[in-house]
């Protein structure tokens, strides 16, 4: 297939999709997309006719390459158009729990299921290396920003969690990233990294990642600055998207970093002072816009890649088990660090649960199984990644907002009998979903 026929493919299928979830499911959309994929994948697999239509998607998906498509093309643009609408103020007022999130929660739970798959694959007849747990752990670990932001949309969280939610998922793809490639690198021999390597190679690509979107950012900011043509400045917009994080790959410096930080500077500084409101109004057209359709494509890609992993039933048992370890993992992972900074801070009762379940998998780990070299362990891990996505994106994704209200109600209530009560002495009243 040529790359038109590909492009021309994937967009009519997720119209036709798109439009049979607004017609008849009413779900999410980007839920609705991968859910409505699915099955259909689903049905062509255990339909018992020979489709050509299905060999056409196989061989298409694998022309696309799920890992490269995402890693190094789509992201640029999600990462981007989510970054432009966060607001900084928040953020900043968060920026300790979203680092220490973002960092530690992101090492800690890598650690907690590589431990933990080894010891549950073999319980499913599998033998896998330890050091390739440790390697599905690092790919499983990170939220996925495109979906968290896709189901927080309808979520009704309050600010304040979904501050750190979304804070947390642009920033710990980066880290995770990091982690997972010096994993790789152990795994295939190639590199001897020791515990002060690993830290001086993220802290170049984290914090070379930040000063190159400062810089970026920068650069676009002043040349916005300077004209009032909004034609011009979506195209400015678009070559930062793009050409900013091409560059950063280049120059081995965490590309996702890079660019939501430009996303956020030309979110926020660039919108109040270097943009009229006529190019405001377009310019959050055109990124909406551009959000949406690459989102429905993204999902539902995931949705058809059943297409192209392993169904043998060890596998998939495997990818149900390893669905509660690595809940398990990241109720540890954000629980043990907020336990700590309650000491210095307030946090609303619920918020480890609210985290622990708002920490949807999407579409990068599987990229990033898709990368592994190709054998029985990749063949394992691809399986079982996409068994806890599908869990996370369909199960999480759908109950996520029942359950912030749920949760909501209990923190309103709790805050009454606070205010009825009256403080303790020394003691601060919480806000609702702080």
């Amino acid at each position: 297939m040529t790359l038109f026929e590909i492009i021309a493919t994937l967009l009519s299928i997720a119209a036709i999709f798109s439009w049979l979830n607004d017609r008849y499911l009413r779900l999410p959309t980007t839920i609705g997309l991968m859910l409505i994929a699915l099955l259909v994948s689903l049905g062509l697999l255990i339909l018992p006719f020979d489709s050509g239509f299905q060999a056409d998607i196989q061989q298409m998906l694998e022309h696309i390459r799920f890992d490269d498509t995402l890693l190094h093309g789509l992201l640029s643009f999600l990462l981007f158009a989510g970054a432009l609408h966060v607001d900084l103020n928040d953020l900043a007022r968060q920026k300790w729990v979203i680092a220490i999130l973002a960092t530690a929660s992101v090492v800690g739970a890598t650690l907690i299921i590589g431990v933990g798959a080894y010891v549950l694959f073999p319980l499913v007849g599998l033998q896998v290396p330890l050091i390739d747990c440790f390697l599905f752990g690092a790919l499983i670990s990170p939220t996925d920003p495109i979906a968290v932001l896709g189901v927080l949309k309808n979520a009704g969280a309050p600010e304040s969690l979904k501050t750190k939610i979304t804070g947390e998922s642009l920033f710990n793809d980066g880290v995770a990233v990091v982690v997972f490639l010096t994993i790789a690198g152990l795994a295939s021999g190639g590199h001897d990294i020791s515990t002060l390597g690993f830290l001086e190679l993220l802290g170049r690509e984290a914090i070379g990642g930040v000063l190159f979107g400062l810089v970026t950012g920068g650069l676009a900011f002043l040349m916005l600055y300077r004209i009032d043509n909004y034609q011009v400045e979506v195209l400015v917009t678009l070559a930062l998207a793009t050409g900013g994080y091409a560059l950063a790959e280049h120059l081995h410096l965490s590309a996702p970093i890079a660019i939501v930080v430009a996303g956020l500077l030309i979110g926020n500084q660039g919108r109040k002072r270097a943009m009229s409101e006529k190019t405001r109004q377009h310019l959050d057209d055109f990124w909406e816009l551009v959000d949406e359709v690459l989102n429905a494509v993204l999902f539902v890609l995931i949705g058809l890649e059943v297409l192209v992993i392993s169904l043998s039933l060890d596998h998939l048992l495997a990818g149900a088990l390893a669905i509660p370890l690595v809940l398990v993992a990241r109720g540890i992972s954000v629980g043990v660090p907020i336990g700590i900074m309650r000491r210095f801070r307030s946090f609303s009762t619920g918020v480890v649960s609210l985290l622990t379940w708002a920490g949807i998998r999407g579409g990068i780990s599987v990229a990033l199984a898709l990368s592994l070299p190709h054998g029985e362990t990749r063949d394992i891990l691809v399986t079982v990644t996409y068994v806890i996505v599908v869990f996370s994106i369909l199960v999480q994704g759908l109950t996520l907002g029942p359950l912030v209200r749920v949760m909501g109600a209990r923190a309103e209530r709790e805050l009454a009998r606070t205010s009825l009560a009256g403080p303790r002495a020394g003691e601060t009243p919480q806000k609702p979903g702080a």
